[in-house]
């Protein structure tokens, strides 16, 4: 091998080394013992959730359904806990949340480059996620506000979304938190405690 395709080699090798340390400094998960704080940190690092409602459409009429939306509990670094949606009412979940505004919504690391450079699967308890209950509540004045801020912040691609879809602001109202990162069940938060749980901030 020369020696200017050693070089080349320990170059790109350093590359990648940094690329996988960097993205591992910027998804560092709180203890497990924490729970509330893992919750939080899982709903602040997501972009995207799976969200359940109960449908309305034939021909899956009250059975559970599954849609994917973006949400954003905050700007980055500055996560509330509360995930907020931009939706319109032509869109088939908001159609139930109209009927029935009860859902869960499904957040998980395995959005993030966390499980992938640790080798865990989505499936695994290691990978960690949070599943919420509760209802989707359009938000007005201040909050809508903030909503917008926080949205927009991370996904600029709404501002361009066509206006004659109406689009309103929502926010979940969590009733329950559920987490599984670690071996041994799920893990129960109360809604008192998800919020009182500090933002976990990354070491430098």
């Amino acid at each position: 091998m020369s020696a200017l395709l050693r070089a080349s080699c320990v170059l790109l090798l350093g590359l990648l080394f940094a690329s996988s340390s960097s993205c591992r400094d910027r998804v560092r998960i709180p203890p497990h013992d924490q729970v509330a704080r893992v919750a939080r940190f899982v709903a602040h690092q997501v972009d995207w959730a799976s969200m359940a409602t109960v449908s309305t459409h034939e021909p899956v009429v009250g059975r559970p359904f599954s849609n994917v939306f973006s949400v954003s509990d905050g700007p980055e670094s500055s996560g509330t806990g509360v995930p907020y949606m931009y939706l319109t009412r032509m869109e088939i979940s908001v159609q139930d949340l109209q009927v029935n505004p009860e859902a869960s919504l499904s957040m998980s690391l395995a959005q993030t480059d966390f499980c992938r450079l640790q080798g865990f699967d989505p499936q695994s308890p290691l990978c960690a996620h949070v599943i919420l209950t509760g209802s989707v509540l359009e938000v007005k004045g201040l909050e809508a506000e903030f909503a917008k801020k926080s949205l927009f912040s991370r996904h600029p691609e709404m501002m361009e979304w066509p206006s004659d879809h109406n689009w309103f602001f929502c926010k979940f109202n969590i009733t329950q938190v559920w987490v599984l990162d670690y071996f041994g069940g799920v893990k129960t938060v109360s809604p008192e405690d998800y919020f009182l749980a500090s933002l976990h901030k990354k070491h430098h």
